[in-house]
């Protein structure tokens, strides 16, 4: 394996898959195969939807992304659910690296479009995956309890095909819109991400700790 192989292969402040916790979560559900492919897949599923994804647990340090941060949780955003799962991968020898892109998210709630006053989500994030000689796409956020309340197609992954959001959901609404590629990396480029947030959210993150994205989904799910 070349060296900039190597580089996706590593632990970090963030990744760090050398925690006793998120090793232990790594071997529970790697599943029993030595296949790189179906490693992935079970770690996947795990990762979807053994964290619940949780918009307002942003926290953009190194201690707020770290992978033992986010399953100690048991929540996360987007971001911090790719996080865990390329360390997940990276702990099994499959190289794994951080994909992000703007998305227009038609999955929101009133409280939260209304703080952010946009549907444009800014740096969301996703695994990329080495698996059989090409880099796929996997994109572990939305649990599949939320999917459901939601009326969305959860995102299955089966290690071939880039697993990203379907354009409409299961009633033919206006769902996921991809609008920028921001490339992928080998770690998370905070200094950016910080840069755009600043830049296009409000900078009182007071809202954060307000916010109960389960109950929010209760309600908008009532609505529709």
């Amino acid at each position: 394996m070349n060296s900039e192989m190597q580089l996706y292969l590593k632990t970090s402040p963030i990744i760090d898959f050398d925690n006793a916790a998120v090793i232990n979560f790594i071997r529970k559900n790697s599943g029993n195969s030595t296949d790189p492919q179906k490693q992935a897949i079970s770690l996947y599923y795990a990762v979807r939807d053994g964290i619940r994804y949780d918009p307002y647990s942003i926290n953009l340090s190194v201690e707020g992304l770290r992978a033992s941060t986010t399953l100690g949780a048991g929540r996360g955003w987007c971001v911090a659910k790719a996080i865990l799962l390329a360390g997940c991968c990276r702990f099994m020898g499959i190289p794994a690296r951080l994909g992000f892109a703007d998305v227009r998210n038609h999955l929101t709630t009133a409280r939260l479009r209304a703080l952010m006053k946009t549907d444009l989500f800014f740096w969301h994030g996703y695994t990329s995956i080495y698996l059989g000689g090409t880099w796929v796409k996997a994109t572990p956020a939305f649990n599949i309890g939320l999917c459901e309340r939601f009326r969305l197609k959860p995102l299955d992954f089966d290690g071939i095909k880039d697993s990203i959001y379907h354009p409409f959901d299961l009633e033919g609404n206006r769902h996921m819109e991809y609008v920028r590629y921001r490339g992928e990396f080998a770690d998370v480029p905070i200094d950016q991400i910080v840069e755009t947030f600043s830049r296009e959210y409000t900078p009182d993150e007071s809202y954060l700790k307000a916010g109960n994205f389960d109950n929010e989904v209760e309600i908008e799910a009532q609505i529709h």
